[in-house]
């Protein structure tokens, strides 16, 4: 993947046949964190902390659901995967970007907690069927983001 063009308003990425196959396999498992992993926690419990909770689960589960709609639009509109000859172009609004970021790092997160939140991860391919889909998830997603951050970086737009 790499930064194609960018103009005011828009930003278009070249990937390869594979790279676009790939990037929406990992954009397609948002979200991935857990609900139960926001959790308001204070030192002392209040009356209020219940009502409190309750707040956040609803107004994440909107986000959530805004996300996951804004993303379906994102994948379903036209411009944003172009075939080229070979290759593909990846357009995003500049004012999408953060947010694509935002959703990658959920992927990744989601699935270094599905994992367990380990310390370290092994340095050889995975062995275990039941945890290699979330290793390959949460290592892609961090692919991603760092490609698209790479690629942008002496962009002076964002």
């Amino acid at each position: 993947m790499r930064l194609l063009r960018s103009d005011k308003d828009h930003l278009v990425f070249l990937l390869s046949g594979g790279e676009k196959d790939v990037l929406l396999d990992v954009l397609k498992l948002y979200p991935c964190v857990p609900p139960a992993h926001h959790r308001l926690r204070h030192a002392a419990h209040t009356p209020k902390d219940e009502e409190n909770q309750r707040l956040l689960d609803e107004a994440l589960a909107e986000q959530r659901a805004r996300n996951k709609r804004q993303l379906q639009a994102l994948l379903n509109d036209a411009e944003t995967f172009q075939a080229t000859e070979k290759r593909w172009r990846f357009k995003l609004r500049r004012s999408d970007f953060e947010w694509v970021i935002q959703v990658l790092n959920d992927v990744r997160v989601g699935s270094w907690l599905a994992l367990g939140s380990p310390e370290a991860l092994p340095r050889r391919f995975p062995e275990d069927p039941e945890t290699a889909p979330q290793v390959f998830a949460m290592e892609l997603a961090g692919l991603f983001q760092m490609a698209l951050l790479e690629a942008v970086e002496g962009d002076a737009g964002l």
